[in-house]
């Protein structure tokens, strides 16, 4: 949509920026939005005892996918949308899908109950990278041309180039302690119970073990 399309269907009055609204709606809408459900769906792992169920490889799929979110999401706040930078995204989007298919079917497959609430939390956590991927897109479509010819004809684009201007570093500040207070506190206190969880039953095992050998053997 043009400039002069998107004067034509705002209210009367109201200057319409298209790029700067939809730059204002991925930084301050779309990426705060997922810390919220990123808690919630920590708490529901929690309250169903992950640790218990399927324990550290659900535990370490999270860390997966928090990575293959978390990746693009800070090359794209440090760097410019080129070619380079899609392809990462578009990559990691999809291994993102493809891993979020694998933890379903891992926690369906177990002790533990997926609930409703959970999967509907699911579903919008899997929204937000398609969601941002679109503006972004729609927001660089000339970058997103560039890819589809290759990066032919366009600087620089199969190398990262650092944004110009930068954002502030109180946003930056901001994300970052949003990420290590929702993102990586709470997820590794889950990986944490996990692995402390899966040695105790593996020693209680053995030590099940040892005894039954003894009793058998007298």
């Amino acid at each position: 949509m043009s400039r002069d399309q998107a004067a034509r269907i705002s209210p009367p009055g109201v200057t319409v920026d298209v790029g700067e609204a939809t730059a204002r709606y991925l930084l301050y809408g779309l990426l705060p939005s997922w810390f919220v459900p990123g808690v919630a769906d920590w708490w529901m792992h929690r309250r169903t005892r992950i640790e218990e169920t399927t324990g550290t490889k659900e535990s370490l799929i999270h860390a997966l996918m928090m990575t293959e979110v978390g990746i693009p999401i800070a090359l794209t706040l440090r760097y410019e949308v080129n070619p380079l930078l899609l392809t990462v995204q578009l990559g990691a989007t999809a291994a993102h899908e493809a891993t979020a298919l694998w933890d379903v079917r891992t926690a369906v497959h177990s002790d533990r109950e997926v609930k409703p609430v959970e999967q509907h939390i699911h579903s919008f956590l899997e929204s937000l990278p398609f969601g941002a991927l679109a503006s972004l897109m729609c927001l660089h479509a000339d970058q997103v041309a560039s890819l589809l010819r290759g990066g032919r004809g366009t600087p620089d684009a199969w190398r990262l180039v650092p944004r110009r201007p930068p954002l502030s570093r109180g946003y930056l500040a901001g994300i970052a302690a949003a990420v290590g207070t929702c993102v990586v506190l709470p997820y590794g206190e889950e990986l944490l119970r996990c692995v402390r969880t899966g040695r105790r039953d593996r020693k209680r095992a053995k030590h099940h073990e040892a005894r039954f050998g003894t009793t058998k053997g007298h």
